[in-house]
Parts: C-alpha cells; sequence; structure tokens
C-alpha cells in the first residue's frame, strides 16, 4: 500500500522543503507551472505533482545556486538531473536524522 498522500498543506510542504510558506506562494508567482488548488477560503492544497515540481525549484535555486530566471530555464528545457536531485534530498534527510540523533544523546 502506498503510503503517499493525494494532498499537502501549505504548512506541510514548507516544513517538507525547509521554507517559508511565504516562499512557496511567491514562487507560485514566478513558475507559471506551478498552481496549487484553492478551496474558497483561498487554503493551498499540494499535489504530488505540485511537490515535485517544487522539489526541483528548491533543488535548482538552493542546492544548484540558480536564479529563479535560471530555474525556470531549467525547467523549461528540462535539464534537472533528477538522479543527482534525489541524492542530495537523501543526503540531507540523512544528515537531518544524524543532527537529530546527536541532539538526542
Amino acid at each position: 500500500m502506498d503510503n503517499q498522500k493525494l494532498f499537502y498543506g501549505i504548512a506541510e510542504v514548507a516544513d517538507m522543503l525547509g521554507v517559508r510558506p511565504s516562499v512557496l506562494r511567491f514562487w507560485e508567482t514566478q513558475f507559471p507551472q506551478l498552481k496549487p488548488y484553492k478551496n474558497k477560503h483561498g487554503s493551498r492544497s499540494y499535489s504530488q505533482h505540485d511537490l515535485e515540481l517544487l522539489r526541483r525549484i528548491h533543488y535548482l535555486t538552493r542546492d544548484c545556486g540558480f536564479t529563479l530566471e535560471g530555474a525556470r530555464e531549467q525547467l523549461r528545457r528540462g535539464d534537472v538531473n533528477d538522479e543527482r536531485m534525489q541524492m542530495v534530498d537523501q543526503l540531507q534527510r540523512v544528515r537531518s536524522f544524524l543532527v537529530s540523533l546527536k541532539d538526542a544523546l
């Protein structure tokens, strides 16, 4: 059985990526392909597709050092190395685990 949720709230996604919710709202204005569902109250719900796009944007801007314009171009051309991005993501999770383990000692 798949443990993945269908939709995530903005606070949940911000926590996953280690950014503030305002960053996610700003990225919506900068990346036209990012369009989370908004209910009648304006609350955002991010799909798996949105989450994957946000991870790519985060990787390009934070890990690779691209400007927003450069990240848009990389996404447009499809020049995101998914294997490297996944490796960086895994290393960051291992680091977080080790830091929490150290803090628990």
